[in-house]
């Protein structure tokens, strides 16, 4: 007799035969299962915006105290900064350079230095925008001037660690994938065995 699974928050249907495997199965599926991922990452957001302009309320208000819809637009843009710190820009006069091959330099922070963040995300120079953008992220490490923006890990990662940014002017592609999870990586290894170019580099904690 087959035993049945219906995800609430995909509608997934998961069968099999033995109930204890199905069991197995639920668990792996709840762990992986993006829109329940989603939905998690929206309630914990909508939780922490009332919490945000406690915190700073004595920053911004000096500011905006001339009249009350200085305030609400203060309000407004205290819960923005988590967007991250960045001090990178993606623009600049860099635009004498030519695609590179890969692979990435799995050695490249013993040679490299950070030259700053991007919402975040550590970014290993030397960069000189658009066209050399140097390698980004910490542990979900990607070389950006190898990047072809094809896609594949974007596509291969269970967790929804990427998501598209666009690089006008670089000469391997005019869009990255942005790290902008990298604290949700599993360790997979997903994306670093699928792309073409061997652009990435993950390392574990």
């Amino acid at each position: 007799m087959a035993h049945e699974f219906i995800c609430q928050d995909c509608g997934s249907l998961l069968v099999h035969s033995n109930e204890l495997t199905l069991e197995s199965m639920k668990d792996v599926h709840s762990q992986l299962c993006i829109v329940k991922r989603q939905k998690y990452i929206a309630a914990q957001s909508i939780q922490e915006i009332p919490t945000t302009p406690m915190m700073q309320p004595t920053v911004q208000i000096p500011q905006s105290s001339s009249n009350n819809s200085a305030s609400v637009a203060t309000s407004t843009t205290i819960s923005k900064p988590s967007l991250g710190e960045t001090t990178i820009s993606l623009t600049g006069s860099g635009t004498n350079y030519s695609k590179v091959d890969g692979p990435i330099d799995t050695t490249f922070k013993s040679k490299r230095q950070k030259s700053g963040k991007f919402k975040d995300i550590s970014v290993w120079g030397p960069i000189d925008p658009p066209g050399q953008l140097g390698i980004w992220g910490d542990s979900v490490c990607v070389d950006f001037d190898i990047c072809i923006g094809d896609g594949a890990c974007i596509e291969a990662c269970p967790v929804n660690v990427y998501e598209w940014m666009e690089t006008p002017g670089h000469p391997g592609s005019d869009k990255k994938p942005l790290m902008a999870r990298e604290k949700d990586c599993i360790f997979c290894l997903a994306c670093e065995n699928v792309c073409p170019p061997q652009a990435i580099k993950i390392y574990q904690k």
